[in-house]
């Protein structure tokens, strides 16, 4: 008799919308689809909150009014992956993605702010993100007060890593009038 190993069952963006529209997973789960595992996100803290309030308060004063700011939405990356990075900018759309999740194609910057999430943002979030062709990713590096950014996707690296302080300053690769001072993030 041949030996049979268990094998997981990845879900797939068709499943996993199902389990939503189905309430499978409890109201306030912190949940996300990756690499066609669901798993169970750490909690935002105060600190991960407030850091994000200021990036979205920045943000949306600089960016013009046809393109669209998202806290912590969907953003749909293949059949087997549905993450909600903490802030994107997106490309316009004629009905602000009320017919369908962006895709990787429509984000112009991605951020995820990270404490405890750290380690897994700079690994498996970044390989998914460089896989899918996401142009830039920061990540808000709270534990050691710095932004890393991550620039030109290349399989599943970024060719370009630039790690910033309080004292310096960034203009965005595919918004290039708009800089920001590194600490009015941090």
């Amino acid at each position: 008799m041949a030996t049979v190993n268990p094998t997981k069952h990845l879900t797939n963006l068709d499943e996993w919308q199902r389990m939503g529209e189905a309430n499978i997973f409890p109201p306030n789960s912190h949940i996300e689809l990756i690499d066609g595992e669901i798993l169970e996100m750490a909690p935002i803290g105060f600190n991960h909150a407030g850091h994000l309030k200021r990036i979205n308060k920045l943000f949306t004063r600089l960016v013009p009014e046809n393109l669209i700011t998202c806290v912590q939405d969907p953003l749909q990356l293949g059949d087997l992956s549905e993450p909600e990075p903490d802030f994107m900018i997106l490309k316009p759309n004629e009905d602000d993605y009320s017919s369908r999740h962006p895709i990787a194609n429509d984000v112009l910057l991605l951020i995820e702010v990270a404490d405890s999430s750290f380690k897994f943002d700079q690994t498996h979030k970044l390989r998914l993100y460089a896989l899918h062709n996401v142009p830039e990713y920061w990540l808000l590096n709270l534990n050691n007060s710095c932004l890393e950014v991550y620039r030109k996707p290349h399989g599943e690296v970024y060719a370009e890593k630039t790690t910033l302080y309080s004292g310096d300053s960034i203009t965005l690769s595919q918004l290039p009038d708009i800089s920001i001072q590194i600490a009015d993030i941090l």
